[in-house]
Parts: C-alpha cells; sequence; structure tokens
C-alpha cells in the first residue's frame, strides 16, 4: 500500500495498492474471497469423503495379498501388484467387450438421440404442449426400475414374442434363431437404458439454437444438410460432447444388461466379473485391481476423446 498525494489539495490521498485499488476494494476483495472458499467448502468435503477416500481405500486393498493356509476372504495389507497381472491375463476379453458393447450403444443413442432432440427443441417450437408431452415421454424411462425396463426388453426379445417371430417370417432369422442372451441384446438394453442420457444434453443445446441462424442458411442457398453440417451441428456439439460422455461411461461399467440380457459366455462384461469377485469368489483384491483399471481405462478414453474433439465450447 502507498499514499499519494492529491494534486490539488496538497493533501494525502486514501492508500492505494500497486495496481491502483483502493484500500476498501482490496479489502472488499478479500471478504469475498473468505466468502468463496466457505461456499465451496462443503462440496470440497463431500468430493473428499465420498470420492478421493474410497479410490484411495480401492487402491490399496487392490495392493492385499491373502497369506498361506488363510481362510476365503482373509487377505492383509501388502504391494502385491501380481494382482493386476492376473486380473488384466483373465479377464482382459471382458475388458475389451465392454468398451466395444458401450461404444455400439453410444453410437446408436446418438442416431436415435439427435432426431428425437431435434425434433422436440427445434422443429416443434413453437408448439409448446407437443413438445412438453415428447419431452416428457422423453425422460419417461427415469419413472420406473433400471432392472424393471432391463427386464421388459428380456420379455420384448424372447423366443416366443412378436420381435422374434416377425423377424422369422421374412427370413432375417432362421428358424431356430434367438434374439436373448445374445450380444445384440445386451447392446439394445444399453441403448435403451442410456438413451435419456444422451438425448437431454443435446435438447438442452437444440433447445438454445437461435431459429433465425438455420434460416440465414437457407436464405444463401445452403441445402438441409449443408445447413445442419455447417450451423446445426457445431452448436449442439457441446451437448452431443456431454451426452457421449454420459452414455458411455456408465455403460462401460454396466452389469446389469449383461447379466438379464447375455448369456454370461461371450456378453459377460467387467461389471459381471467385478460384481462375481466381490459377492461370490470373495476376491476383493482381485475386484479391487478389476475396478481400478476399469477406472483408469475409462479415464484415458475419456482424455483422448477430450483432446481429439475439444472441449471450448463446452463450458
Amino acid at each position: 500500500m502507498t499514499a499519494v498525494a492529491d494534486p490539488r489539495t496538497g493533501r494525502s490521498a486514501k492508500p492505494t495498492s500497486d495496481d491502483g485499488r483502493s484500500a476498501e476494494e482490496v479489502a472488499s476483495d478479500k471478504r469475498r474471497g473468505r466468502v468463496g472458499m466457505f461456499l465451496i467448502l462443503p462440496g470440497f468435503v463431500f468430493l473428499l469423503l465420498f470420492f478421493a477416500a474410497p479410490v484411495v481405500v480401492l487402491l490399496a486393498m487392490s495392493l492385499y495379498a491373502r497369506p498361506p493356509g488363510a481362510e476365503v476372504g482373509e487377505f492383509v495389507p501388502a504391494l502385491e501388484f501380481g494382482n493386476y497381472v492376473t486380473v488384466i491375463s483373465a479377464y482382459w476379453e471382458a475388458l475389451l467387450r465392454s468398451f466395444v458393447f458401450a461404444g455400439i450403444a453410444t453410437v446408436a443413442a446418438l442416431l436415435i438421440g439427435y432426431p428425437m432432440a431435434y425434433l422436440v427443441a427445434v422443429r416443434l417450437r413453437n408448439r409448446r404442449l407437443l413438445s412438453g408431452i415428447l419431452l416428457v415421454l422423453l425422460i419417461a424411462p427415469f419413472f420406473s426400475s433400471f432392472i424393471l425396463r432391463t427386464q421388459a426388453w428380456k420379455q420384448i426379445l424372447a423366443d416366443e414374442g412378436v420381435v422374434v417371430e416377425v423377424l422369422r417370417a421374412v427370413s432375417i432369422l432362421p428358424p431356430d434363431g434367438r434374439l436373448t442372451a445374445t450380444a445384440f441384446a445386451v447392446v439394445c438394453g444399453l441403448t435403451y437404458n442410456f438413451l435419456p442420457f444422451m438425448t437431454l444434453p443435446i435438447y438442452a443445446s437444440l433447445e438454445r439454437l437461435d431459429i433465425r441462424l438455420l434460416e440465414a442458411s437457407g436464405d444463401l442457398y445452403a441445402s438441409p444438410w449443408t445447413t445442419f453440417r455447417k450451423v446445426t451441428l457445431p452448436l449442439s456439439a457441446p451437448g452431443v460432447f456431454a451426452g457421449t460422455l454420459l452414455t458411455f461411461i456408465p455403460a462401460s461399467g454396466d452389469f446389469v444388461n449383461a447379466a438379464l440380457l447375455g448369456n454370461n459366455r461371450d456378453t459377460t462384461m467387467i461389471g459381471q466379473v467385478i460384481d462375481s469377485r466381490f459377492f461370490r469368489v470373495v476376491d476383493y483384491p482381485g475386484a479391487s485391481a478389476l475396478s481400478f483399471i476399469l477406472m483408469v481405462a475409462i479415464l484415458i478414453l475419456v482424455l483422448i476423446y477430450i483432446r481429439r474433439f475439444g472441449t471450448k465450447e463446452l463450458f
């Protein structure tokens, strides 16, 4: 702080900081800073207790070792990095399959969800009642149980169901063909259950889209496809980005769809393996190692995705 004399009166003016702010302004900024710290403190404590601490416990548990002659479920603290080698060599196919299924479901959800969001947010913007009804239908799956929705798909794709009968009648499926207990059924379940996570962020972006930009593009003789590619899609990119992440991340670790719609052979996902290692085999270090590997793998894939497509317009 320095005191500067007023050239008109010759008296000393109020002290100012090096950047020209008065003492009152500096004190006010400090008070706002302290208030801000108190506001973010609860969130910081919440993340520390319910995110950081469990991750640390999970990492520590993944390095536990089972002493010779110990009973099932008995482990001691150690630095057994061989747990990671063991689970990767045993379950790398399930891990890869989980990412493949999640990727296919994410693309399918995007192809289905984007037109739905565009219809509600853009085409029906002036029809508030109809767009509101359709928006409610988009989020209606959240009103029922996740397991119940998945079980419903098991009935839809059942061997004696209408879908299979029609596909057999048009020779798409052979007479003894089936859809349940297949990879197709698992991907269908993933796509349906996580479709709202894709659609709603895209709807939020398209709902803010200025329709005059689309009209201006048409006035400049752009085709509908060019307008979509040059105007609509770039402006809705933040919603697409958020929707793909919100769909891919939970779908990668899901185990309900694979357990109810799969066959436990060539449709096993890593979530099923982790569930089995925790609650049936009682191999806590192995299950923790798989969980940590899944988390790190998803983080790497997300970082690659962010680096490839960027997040400049996301926030």
